[in-house]
Formats: structure tokens, C-alpha cells, sequence
């Protein structure tokens, strides 16, 4: 909540300034936003959309290619699958 509201403030007010106010840490303000930003890129497909894709470059390539030449083809188009999903 403090970060929000520094957040929201920014413009009026040094960063620095708020958080010596709020009592809150310049590093846990920044390290907040960090973690937002990348929990925001990680984008989880679900297992019906992840089959769409399998099936459109399983569909693309007339069959030809086995699981681990579909799954490089599917890092290859920014889609994470397995541990990194």
C-alpha cells in the first residue's frame, strides 16, 4: 500500500523524501516494482492453449516434427512450456 501511494506520488515528490515519511525502504520500493514487472512478462499459458499451439505446428510442419523439435519451435515463438511455465 505504501508503495502504491509512493508510486502514485512520484511526480509531486521525490521517491527518497516519501519513503523517509512512510518509513519504508528506498531498495524495497524499487524491488517492489521489479518483482510487479516481471510476475507481469511471465505469461502462463493454460494447457488447452498450450495444445493449440502444439497442434498448429504439428498442423504447419504436415507432422514432421517429433516433441523436441516442437518444443524448441515453441521457445522459438516466445512460448513457455514445461518448468518455466
Amino acid at each position: 500500500l505504501k508503495y502504491a501511494f509512493i508510486h502514485r506520488n512520484r511526480q509531486a515528490w521525490p521517491i527518497s523524501v516519501q519513503c523517509r515519511v512512510l518509513q519504508a525502504s528506498i531498495t524495497g520500493y524499487h524491488e517492489h516494482f521489479v518483482r510487479r514487472a516481471s510476475a507481469a512478462q511471465r505469461h502462463h499459458l493454460s494447457d488447452d492453449a498450450l495444445l493449440v499451439h502444439i497442434k498448429v505446428i504439428h498442423a504447419e510442419t504436415r507432422g514432421g516434427y517429433g516433441w523436441p523439435r516442437t518444443w524448441k519451435e515453441l521457445l522459438a515463438r516466445g512460448i513457455r512450456v514445461g518448468k518455466e511455465r
